[in-house]
């Protein structure tokens, strides 16, 4: 018999009366407001009144350097969140919402997968409650105000062409990436050249994650920097009348969604910054509600753990004021034997046949990866526990040489088969992760808010990445400069590089060492907080490939979707 799809298994779930798990939580209804049937929004009020509650154990879920197909991150956090419940702990999971760009691209949705999923599906990986939206509309609102800005005389002199605010779209659409808008006649505005980025990549939606409250949202909407005068001096957002009207617009969305997992383990659902240019992890607002609703909050990091745990640590504790006391490095056999330098995956193909076959030398060969990105964990004071996220190809030698890695490394180690088995397949992670978490942490920043940007971002590179060496191009170089003398020296920073590589080119695995980082432009951030260098060609608007998930999704006779995953 053939495993059910995750959307077969999602439609099987007995979903508890969302009241119920709000309850659970500690949640009264004066702070719940209700989104159809199975979602709830959570008032922001709830920091406030759930302060004087027991403070939860934090967990933070980061993996090894994925490969382009993913390692079950997700489905390893559900799986985790549901698995306490298996030990007698209360849980609760905190997680970006999906963008409909990779769910109708390649990669599918981001609810979890099998029996660790996140429900109800198909609103999560839709629209939900519509805050993606909220934050399309708040960015391209910005974007309007701009070009008439232009067309009613330009009293504040930006320079049509250093225009760094473009316009968003929650979809991959490759021929939006570079446009010019205003042609026509004269009433049809000043043309320009710009661009769309997808709404994962808007600065206001990594200012909705890492914002503290509606006040500071309002505020960091306004110090957005939407361009440069003739002179060189930036215009923000404020200097445009325009962060008012934006606010307004996130209004609600700025509230956390609250979901559940196929096994009643709450779930807060909340913003969804880029991985690449952005921290990529879910919002502050929802993390500091969900560390005291139960005995641990597990949230997720994008990517590898020199990126969104990096970020996690360095920029979304800054801004949170809280502080991990765990984390879970997930590593799978495909992806180690990827990192051995012997096998080529590419997204939407299958994988190599030999790749597939037993071969615990090759996961040993590819172990420099996990020992590095361990080390990544360690660099903060925190301790790792890493999660074997088990396929059903894997063979039983493969799993054990993962665990020889980690015992040699001296971090825990779990192999977890919740995909399948659900909760009660990451027990064994639950109770490494519970023992990982009572030990005494030291939980630290890797860089001062006083070190300048060169010297933050040359500590992340030689720390966390492994490289000898930072190079600038004399853009980047003068961008910096211009950066400190404007003030914004003293914000972190958030290096725009590859996913695939713990190294700036994707074509390297394992842990490289010695090699030189090209920054080769730097933007700033200023509204959500940070200065991302950008290093290698990095899209921030995706296009569809040959076979995207969008042709296979669809309604049925009885007007249910199909083809979601």
């Amino acid at each position: 018999m053939a495993f059910p799809s995750d959307l077969e298994i999602a439609r099987g779930a007995a979903l508890k009366p969302i009241e119920d798990i709000a309850s659970e939580m500690g949640l009264p209804n004066h702070l719940l407001e209700p989104y159809g049937r199975d979602v709830m929004k959570v008032n922001l009020d709830a920091i406030e009144e759930l302060a004087e509650a027991p403070k939860a154990k934090y967990v933070v879920v980061s993996a090894i350097t994925p490969t382009p197909l993913g390692e079950g991150k997700t489905t390893t956090t559900v799986g985790l969140g549901q698995g306490f419940k298996h030990i007698g702990k209360r849980a609760t999971v905190a997680i970006r919402q999906p963008s409909m760009g990779p769910t109708f691209g390649i990669k599918g949705g981001a609810a979890g997968g099998g029996y660790s999923q996140v429900v109800p599906m198909e609103l999560l990986n839709l629209h939900l409650t519509g805050d993606m939206h909220a934050v399309t509309a708040a960015h391209n609102l910005l974007a309007a105000i701009i070009d008439n800005h232009l067309f009613q005389g330009n009293e504040r002199g930006l320079d049509p062409h250093n225009i760094t605010w473009r316009r968003v779209l929650d979809v991959n659409d490759r021929a939006l990436r570079n446009i010019v808008v205003g042609l026509g006649g004269r009433g049809d505005g000043v043309p320009r050249q710009t661009g769309f980025d997808i709404t994962a990549a808007s600065e206001v939606m990594a200012a909705l994650a890492l914002t503290t409250s509606l006040e500071d949202l309002r505020a960091r909407l306004g110090r957005i920097v939407v361009g440069y005068g003739k002179d060189g001096s930036p215009v923000t957002a404020s200097e445009l009348n325009a962060a008012g009207s934006m606010a307004v617009l996130l209004r609600e969305a700025i509230k956390p969604n609250l979901l559940q997992t196929l096994e009643n383990t709450p779930v807060l659902v909340h913003a969804g910054p880029f991985g690449n240019i952005a921290t990529g992890n879910s919002s502050v607002v929802a993390d500091r509600i969900g560390v005291h609703a139960g005995d641990f909050l597990i949230t997720e990091a994008g990517f590898g753990a020199d990126m969104g745990a990096e970020r996690f640590f360095n920029i979304k504790c800054r801004n949170s004021g809280l502080s991990p006391d765990a984390a879970v490095v997930v590593a799978t056999v495909r992806a180690l034997k990827a990192h051995s330098g012997k096998y080529r995956i590419v997204a939407g193909k299958p994988l190599p046949p030999e790749l597939l076959q037993e071969n615990p030398d090759d996961v040993a060969a590819g172990a420099a990866n996990l020992r590095k990105q361990v080390e990544n964990i360690r660099l903060h004071g925190v301790s790792p526990v890493v999660a074997v996220n088990a396929f059903p190809d894997d063979f039983a030698s493969e799993h054990d040489a993962i665990k020889q890695i980690a015992a040699e490394l001296g971090a825990r180690v779990a192999v977890c088969t919740n995909f399948a088995e659900g909760g009660r397949g990451a027990a064994e992670l639950a109770e490494a992760v519970a023992e990982a978490a009572e030990e005494p942490t030291n939980f630290r920043f890797l860089y001062p808010d006083e070190a300048s940007l060169r010297e933050k971002i040359e500590t992340v590179a030689t720390k966390v990445y492994g490289a000898g060496n930072v190079q600038y191009s004399p853009q980047a170089a003068q961008q910096l400069d211009t950066y400190e003398r404007a003030g914004f020296g003293r914000l972190p920073v958030c290096i725009a590089k590859t996913h695939l590589s713990i190294s700036s080119d994707p074509k390297l695995k394992g842990a490289p060492t010695g090699w030189t980082l090209p920054v080769r432009e730097v933007r700033a951030s200023v509204g959500a907080g940070f200065v991302y260098p950008i290093c290698g060609d990095m899209r921030t608007m995706p296009g569809l490939g040959t076979s995207p998930a969008a042709f296979r999704i669809d309604l049925d006779e009885h007007g249910e979707v199909v083809g979601l995953s």
